[in-house]
C-alpha cells in the first residue's frame, strides 16, 4: 500500500524496530568475547532481513571483525528449532544471541541455560534470563493507539486522508524502544549505545548509508547513497550484508 494509491478505507501502521536492533548490535558487539553473534530468525522476508542486517551493523560498526550467524527456522514459532539452533550457536563459540520469532521465550531460555548472552525481541525478557541479557528490541505502540484514537475522537478519518494511510516510525516516534539494558552490560558500552540512541531521536541517524556490501560482496548500497527508513527500497530487502554467515533460504 502506498499513499495516494491505497484505497480510501485501508490503512496501514508499522515501527522502524530495526532501529533497536542497531543499537542491541552495538551491545552485542562490543560485550561479546568470541566474536561471533547469533541470529535464530523465522522467514527471510525483507522486514526479517532487516532486523538481522541492522543488528549487523550495529555491531560492526563497534567491532568491524564480528560476524553473526543467522539460522532460519521456516516459521514463526518452532519451539523446538529454536532451541535446536541456539544450541547449535552455542556449540560453535556463538556467545550473544537475538531473535525475530514469535517466540522469543525458548531463545532467551536456552541461552540462559548454556550460559551465554542474549537479546531480546517483542518484548523486554530480562525476567526470562537474568544473568545474561544485555538488551533487546521492543514495540512499543501505546503512543500510536493512543494517537490514533485521540486523532479519531477529534473527527479524523482515512477516508479523507486526515489520518494517514501509511504509518510508520521508530525509536523517535515512540513505535519501539531498547530495553532496559541487564546487568552484564558495562557503563562504557551503554554510554556507546545511548550516544547512538541520541542520533536516532534526533533523526541524524541513518542506517543504511553506503558504501555497504553484502555477504557475497555485492555492494546493495552505493557509496553516494543514504536509504532513510521510509525509503521503498528497504521494503524490499532480499540480501544479508557483510559480516552474516548464511543465506537467504537456509
Amino acid at each position: 500500500y502506498k499513499e495516494g494509491t491505497t484505497p480510501k478505507n485501508i490503512g496501514s501502521y508499522f515501527g522502524y524496530i530495526d532501529e533497536a536492533q542497531y543499537i542491541a548490535g552495538i551491545v552485542a558487539g562490543l560485550t561479546s568475547k568470541t566474536g561471533k553473534l547469533g541470529f535464530v530468525a523465522a522467514k527471510p522476508i525483507p522486514q526479517v532481513l532487516r532486523n538481522v542486517n541492522s543488528f549487523t551493523l550495529g555491531a560492526r560498526s563497534v567491532k568491524p571483525s564480528i560476524t553473526t550467524q543467522v539460522v532460519f527456522t521456516g516459521n514463526w514459532a518452532e519451539p523446538i528449532k529454536e532451541a535446536e539452533a541456539t544450541n547449535s550457536m552455542a556449540d560453535q563459540g556463538i556467545d550473544v544471541v537475538t531473535c525475530h520469532v514469535d517466540s522469543p521465550k525458548v531463545v532467551m531460555e536456552t541461552a540462559e541455560k548454556r550460559g551465554i548472552f542474549s537479546s531480546g525481541y517483542h518484548a523486554n525478557q530480562l525476567a526470562l534470563a537474568p544473568k545474561g541479557y544485555l538488551t533487546g528490541a521492543e514495540w512499543d505502540w501505546t503512543n500510536i493507539y493512543s494517537q490514533l484514537v485521540e486523532d479519531m475522537h477529534a473527527g479524523k478519518k482515512l477516508m479523507d486522508g486526515t489520518i494517514p494511510h501509511v504509518l510508520r516510525g521508530g525509536l523517535k516516534e515512540g513505535f519501539c524502544k531498547v530495553s532496559d539494558y541487564g546487568v552484564a552490560v558495562s557503563s562504557a558500552t551503554k554510554q556507546k549505545a545511548d550516544a547512538v540512541k541520541a542520533k536516532f531521536m534526533d533523526g541524524s541517524m541513518v542506517i543504511y548509508k553506503g558504501e555497504i556490501k553484502d555477504n557475497k560482496g555485492k555492494v546493495v548500497v552505493a557509496a553516494s547513497e543514504a536509504l532513510k527508513q521510509q525509503d521503498p527500497k528497504l521494503e524490499q530487502m532480499d540480501y544479508l550484508v557483510e559480516g552474516v554467515i548464511g543465506s537467504i533460504g537456509s
